[in-house]
């Protein structure tokens, strides 16, 4: 469906049929959206919902999810980094990033050393199969940025990248 014709589409929601209290049967596809056509929001989420199902599609080998890929990638990228600076990089309630490392470090493939300068803290850092694991997950993510090039086109995907970046 081309973006005018989505913007178009401004059917009703469906109905009972008249005289039936039996709510009809119809695919999903035939559900209008009315204003939600318009809305940027609703189709980023929409989008955000295709990318995350694909990337854990790409990655279920190696059971890795999205959030766990980012944390990965973040210390592998920046060793030493306190839990804190982490969690607020990416956007992550300390909270849960405790739980996430925590399995993480289950899977030895992130290790906690007690931080010299703040012994309240800990740094981050990779572990030998960590770095190892992470190289096998980064080849996987590409391989899923590929599949959102074939979804989207390479000058789309770059010019989404663009319009994000300020979100980053």
């Amino acid at each position: 469906m081309t973006a005018s014709a989505a913007r178009a589409d401004t059917r009703p929601s469906p109905r009972k049929h008249a005289g039936n209290d039996a709510a009809r049967r119809i695919d999903a596809d035939e559900i209008g959206l009315d204003a939600l056509v318009g809305h940027a929001g609703y189709a980023v989420r929409r989008f955000q919902i295709w990318i995350f199902q694909d990337f854990v599609r790409t990655l279920r080998a190696v059971d890795i999810r999205p959030t766990q890929y980012s944390v990965l990638t973040v210390i592998g990228a920046n060793p030493g980094l306190s839990q804190m600076a982490v969690a607020k990089r990416l956007g992550i309630e300390r909270a849960r990033l405790v739980h996430l490392l925590d399995s993480l470090e289950q899977r030895k493939l992130v290790k906690r050393i007690k931080s010299k300068a703040d012994r309240r803290s800990h740094a981050l850092h990779l572990t030998a199969p960590g770095e190892t694991a992470l190289a096998k997950f980064k080849r996987l993510a590409a391989e899923h940025e590929r599949h959102v090039e074939e979804k989207i086109g390479k000058a789309n995907r770059e010019r989404l990248l663009e319009i994000l970046a300020g979100f980053t």
